[in-house]
């Protein structure tokens, strides 16, 4: 029982204690609240031992877990709630029957914070085995390194800056096994370098050492010097206060070594430096000044992958097969950049006699083991950035390895999966998606997770894992059964793979088809799986999915094709997550799902097109815990009773019939609406004004509108009544289709708050766009997509914190405001298939402005 396992016990112990569905007999109430201290006391200690030894730590935890069933109380509640027929909406919930166990578990969780106090008391006393910090270092190193060129030099000119006499510290932060160390290498035995500093020494730092280990590390080092012996660390300051000298600091974890390292030195005015690797950003930024000291190492290119693994291989370029180098470029993309697994891979390859094409291609399409030999020989290295992990981060990371290899995973997928999980605990002052968000940009900041795609916001939108960290995912977790990953039918037949699986992904669908691989999943994991994620690709025919696995939490199976909702899931009643694709109509038992949170269903494409919109069922409105609800192109009933959705924060995909004063009134928290208008071809039909409903959202920060098959010579959306439709807490706000005159605008750019604009497909049509001064005051990101924009004009005092402007297949737009170069934040401009005077002036400004920095593109 980890932490991730402690915060997803207090989670549910929570819900139960607050339910609005279950009435908890009196002594099963005392004895969940006695539990529930219980729980949240060793979840502190827990935390306590972050950075102690994770040997007998993981002891202690797996103690706990023989002790207790992490799933016992669920099972209970499922079972009664399903026996409980006469109550629908309602039942009574007692524990009795679970007293013995929970007895046990209470005793159990005194005994295990015990050990933890102990652990704890002996932290300071245990040792790593190698207690030297210093290290050999050829100080006639050759350089042999391939890239990094320009790194190198800035670095050494950083380092070489004699105008500021204080001791200061010059970063090198990137993902493990990138280089950091050899670039370090590189960089101190450089002539520049040797004849700049007085001394140089080299100290391995490590995730345990702290500074007096350094220290001895520093003697060490001085000791190896025949001109010098140093016996104190008294000795050691007086000497180096009166140099110029350079330490690497190689593998920083923690920050502070920075800062005691510093105290040492208060008075020191000889330019002496500090060249310091790590793997975290925190402790870069925090060592140096991340305008000025701080070098991000960059991934190899394609060229210098090929180039750094037939140098490896073969010793000398010149040696290597012309009919190598196809499959050994594709051997070397597979690295994706990294060094440390370029290396490695060929290593495998140099020491194997096979050096035909027929192998090699084997090892570029990942048919052998080479790769996953390979993998697993960089765990070692890899395995400290996850074993060093604050508690609350390691099942978040973790987590990030059920998408499949080389995925780019939505983050606003990632948030609703891991609040699904209970891996979080949301308070009154951080929400769940923005406690979501701070821990992907954690994970980012450690280089573990790589962010792919940057939203409008500048915050993350897609993240993935590189392939060496998503092999030690999958790994530690069949491990830990934290989660099984089935690729083939080897796989689904794997019982030791299978058994007592917390999670299943699925990463080929077709597995669903095979008896086998149905049958091995509801035998070996009905009692366990609490996840059942199927991500691989696309599938248009209905498979089967187990049913069998009665405590699940999470069914995503967007990817399968379900010719209607399939009635078997209403009895997975802990389900927190549901999604699928089928025809849209849910059954009116949905219900009976009174656990569901996130509740997603796309509809798949018909040939045959129907005018007449499905309707959800009346009893969605019992289902009090959704937070998320996105159903395509759905009509919401309205209650007759006073039926509210408090907790629904995200409504998306609804119909405009749905946005009436009468349901949205009904969600008083709703932070975000997406609203979908389907009209059919040459249609003229004019639909209500629902954007008169919206102003009523106040906590609305979100709206997005989308008209789907626009026809642009007729309004489809009646225009507002009003110029003060939106309310004045929106942040964000994207409309599609619209067609409406630009005189519309007024009721947008004065909304207070608003920082993201896109307007796409003609939502406002004509040829000039006027604002005026003092509008758009804090917007920080427009896109203007397919508009038959000519004259733009903007007056004074507009646009002061626009950041990013993106302007798209607008060929008639003559130029671009001058205005905008006014914010002093703008700094990124993208345009893409406009007229080449557009083209030419957002060309003049990424020249006239030196931090202006954009992507310009045109088709002709």
């Amino acid at each position: 029982m980890d932490y991730a396992a402690l915060t997803s016990l207090k989670r549910t112990i929570e819900r139960l204690l607050n339910s609005s569905y279950i009435s908890i007999t009196s002594p099963s109430l005392k004895t969940l609240n006695s539990t529930y201290r219980e729980v949240n006391s060793l979840q502190e200690n827990l935390k306590k031992l972050d950075r102690n030894s994770s040997s007998s730590r993981d002891t202690i935890i797996s103690a706990l877990d023989g002790k207790f069933r992490r799933d016992v109380l669920e099972t209970h509640v499922s079972t009664q709630f399903l026996k409980d027929k006469n109550h629908p909406f309602s039942f009574s919930l007692d524990l009795q029957d679970l007293k013995i166990d929970i007895a046990i578990f209470r005793q159990a969780a005194r005994t295990t914070k015990k050990a933890y106090a102990d652990e704890l008391g002996n932290a300071g006393s245990e040792k790593e085995d190698d207690i030297s910090s210093g290290t050999l270092v050829d100080w006639n190193h050759k350089s042999e390194m391939i890239g990094f060129s320009n790194e190198v030099r800035l670095t050494i000119d950083r380092l070489r800056e004699w105008w500021k006499p204080e001791i200061q510290a010059v970063s090198l932060v990137g993902m493990a096994g990138i280089g950091k160390t050899t670039l370090a290498m590189d960089i101190v035995c450089n002539q520049f370098i040797s004849e700049y500093f007085d001394f140089r020494a080299w100290v391995s730092v490590g995730p345990k050492k702290g500074i007096k280990d350094i220290l001895l590390g520093f003697i060490d080092e001085m000791n190896d010097n025949d001109e010098m012996v140093m016996e104190t660390e008294e000795e050691l300051f007086d000497y180096l206060k009166s140099i110029r000298f350079l330490i690497v600091l190689d593998d920083v974890w923690d920050k502070q070594i920075w800062h005691e390292f510093k105290k040492l030195f208060p008075d020191g005015k000889t330019a002496s430096r500090v060249l310091l690797t790590t793997r975290l950003e925190e402790v870069a930024h925090d060592a140096s000044d991340p305008s000025r000291q701080i070098t991000n190492v960059p991934f190899m290119n394609k060229e210098e992958s090929w180039h750094l693994l037939r140098l490896k291989v073969f010793g000398d370029e010149k040696l290597c097969p012309r009919q190598l180098e196809k499959p050994g470029k594709k051997i070397a993309e597979n690295c994706e950049g990294l060094p440390l697994l370029i290396i490695t891979i060929a290593d495998v390859l140099s020491k194997s006699g096979d050096k035909t094409v027929e192998y090699w291609n084997e090892v570029a399409e990942r048919k052998n083991s080479v790769f996953k030999d390979a993998n697993y020989q960089l765990s070692s290295v890899l395995f400290p950035s996850y074993n060093y992990l604050p508690q609350h981060l390691k099942a978040c990371f973790l987590y990030v390895g059920v998408f499949p290899l080389n995925h780019d995973i939505p983050v606003s997928t990632l948030v609703k999966l891991w609040g699904s999980e209970r891996f979080l605990e949301p308070n009154w002052w951080n929400s769940l998606e923005d406690l979501s968000m701070d821990f992907v940009e954690d994970l980012v900041s450690r280089n573990l997770v790589m962010t792919s795609q940057k939203s409008s916001t500048g915050r993350i939108k897609t993240c993935g894992l590189h392939s060496v960290f998503w092999h030690l995912c999958v790994e530690v977790a069949a491990k830990n059964k934290f989660f099984g990953v089935l690729n083939s039918r080897a796989d689904g037949l794997s019982e030791e793979g299978m058994n007592s699986q917390l999670r299943l992904c699925i990463h080929n669908n077709v597995l669903f088809g095979i008896k086998d691989v149905y049958n091995s999943m509801g035998t070996h994991c009905a009692s366990t799986a609490r996840s059942l994620v199927c991500y691989g690709p696309p599938h248009q025919y209905q498979v089967p999915i187990c049913y069998d696995l009665r405590l699940l939490r999470v069914l995503d199976a967007l990817t399968i094709r379900f010719y209607e909702f399939p009635g078997k899931v209403l009895k997975l009643v802990q389900l927190r997550y549901l999604a699928l694709t089928c025809n849209g109509n849910l059954s009116p038992s949905i219900s009976k799902l009174w656990n569901l949170e996130f509740l997603i269903v796309h509809r798949y494409l018909n040939i045959k097109s129907s005018s007449a919109q499905s309707c959800l069922p009346l009893e969605i409105w019992d289902m009090k815990e959704l937070k998320h609800l996105e159903i395509t192109g759905c009509n919401l009933p309205i209650p007759c009773d006073d039926r509210h959705l408090q907790n629904l924060v995200k409504f998306l995909d609804v119909s405009p019939q749905s946005c009436t004063i009468e349901i949205l009134g009904r969600f008083p928290n709703l932070k975000k609406l997406g609203v979908r208008i389907e009209v059919e071809p040459d249609s003229v039909e004019s639909h209500l004004c629902f954007f008169d409903q919206i102003s009523h959202l106040h906590f609305l920060e979100s709206l997005k509108c989308v008209v789907v098959n626009p026809n642009c010579m007729s309004r489809i959306i009646d225009t507002p009544c009003s110029t003060t439709i939106f309310p004045p807490g929106l942040k964000k706000l994207s409309l599609n289709g619209f067609g409406y005159s630009w005189d519309y605008m007024r009721g947008i750019s004065s909304l207070p708050n608003l920082e993201v604009l896109k307007l796409r497909c003609y939502a406002f049509q004509g040829a000039e766009w006027e604002i005026r001064e003092g509008e758009f005051v804090k917007l920080k990101f427009l896109l203007l997509e397919d508009s038959d924009l000519t004259k733009w004009r903007v007056g004074r005092g507009c646009f002061m914190r626009l950041q990013r402007l993106v302007i798209r297949h607008c060929y008639k737009l003559v130029e671009i405001p001058l205005e905008f170069n006014g914010s002093r934040s703008f700094d990124t401009i993208e345009v893409v298939d406009c007229s080449p005077s557009t083209i030419a002036c957002a060309k003049e400004i990424m020249k006239e402005y030196d931090h202006v920095k954009g992507y310009v593109h045109c088709s002709w």
